[in-house]
């Protein structure tokens, strides 16, 4: 596993090829979930708050803390990463241009394939005559090349990307700027506020924890701490995370390796499992089937939720309200 294939907050985004045999093989008994979750339709709110239309031309900062100018509205976009590309349709836009491994929304995959977040490709960039390139602001963190190559295209850039729920709200603030459409954004927003106040309800009067594990290519298993995207949707919602004070393992910011007699020590109430890469099998199924692991509470009460890699991982942004409502769906059925 490269060090260059991570993000920050979801160390196992794009590459996982080995792990779906690996986990075929440790899951043969059991059946691959390969139901999808579907993206929440956010409803408008009366009550989203009011944003100052843009005028152009537009000086914003973006979200790697980089001043630009937008001269006028922008039409011919490439974003070279899923959450960059689910951040401009989330403000009425489009791209013409996206990276290998976006497949929502459905109308993106149509955009003409500029290479993977990892390695996006100038000359495939520069032939689409963009008049924005959006990148990601947390990919270019651990792969500075990136960002060099793409503030050398001679085009606007901007910069946008998610490790926490707050930062879903600003890249949906910022992107409603950008195109001006920031009803478009506010009502997003007010979807997913709506979805995390479901599940603060859904848990209010409980006492619940919740353990969120990944694995990799070796199978091993990690746990999210709060400092996590997975963690800090978690913490959103206000459940108790038992990995939390567990010690980082190097080079995984914010996730622990986790031993399974540390996971039967925590004992969780519910386990959100995430599979790491879509073409493997559920990694709830895979955790069911550990002998050590069917005393555990969540699994002997039928609580090990299947997490959406790519709401979890791969795509932090608007789709967070997935997140939030797979929980509230949990709890209430607690």
């Amino acid at each position: 596993m490269k060090r260059t294939h991570l993000r920050r907050l979801s160390f196992l985004t794009f590459a996982f090829a080995a792990l779906a045999a690996s986990l075929v093989l440790a899951a043969a008994c059991g059946d691959d979930d390969s139901t999808s979750s579907k993206a929440t339709q956010p409803a408008a709110s009366a009550s989203a708050p009011a944003t100052v239309a843009a005028a152009y031309p537009l000086k914003i900062t973006d979200m790697a803390k980089r001043s630009v100018e937008i001269k006028q509205k922008p039409v011919v976009v490439v974003a070279v990463s899923p959450t960059a590309v689910e951040m401009v349709y989330a403000a009425g836009g489009t791209v013409v241009g996206r990276s290998s491994s976006v497949d929502f929304p459905d109308a993106a995959k149509a955009a003409t394939d500029v290479g993977s977040a990892y390695n996006p490709s100038p000359e495939k960039i520069l032939a689409l005559k963009p008049d924005l390139v959006i990148g990601d602001s947390v990919i270019i963190k651990g792969v500075p090349a990136i960002q060099k190559m793409l503030d050398g295209l001679g085009v606007p850039v901007l910069y946008v990307g998610a490790e926490s729920y707050a930062d879903v709200i600003a890249g949906l603030d910022l992107m409603g700027k950008v195109f001006n459409a920031p009803e478009k954004t506010d009502a997003v927003k007010a979807g997913i506020e709506k979805a995390k106040n479901d599940a603060k309800a859904a848990l209010a009067g409980k006492n619940v924890s919740v353990v969120a594990i990944t694995a990799d290519e070796k199978t091993q298993l990690y746990a999210a701490k709060d400092s996590s995207y997975p963690g800090d949707i978690l913490k959103e919602v206000g459940v108790k995370n038992p990995a939390n004070p567990l010690p980082d393992t190097p080079p995984f910011p914010g996730y622990a390796l986790l031993a399974p007699e540390k996971m039967l020590e925590m004992n969780p109430d519910f386990i959100l499992a995430i599979k790491p890469d879509p073409r493997a099998p559920a990694l709830a199924g895979v955790i069911k089937g550990i002998p050590p692991f069917k005393g555990l509470k969540a699994v002997a009460g039928n609580h090990v939720l299947d997490g959406d890699v790519e709401v979890f991982l791969q795509a932090p942004g608007p789709r967070i309200a997935d997140a939030f409502k797979l929980i509230a769906d949990a709890l209430k059925g607690q």
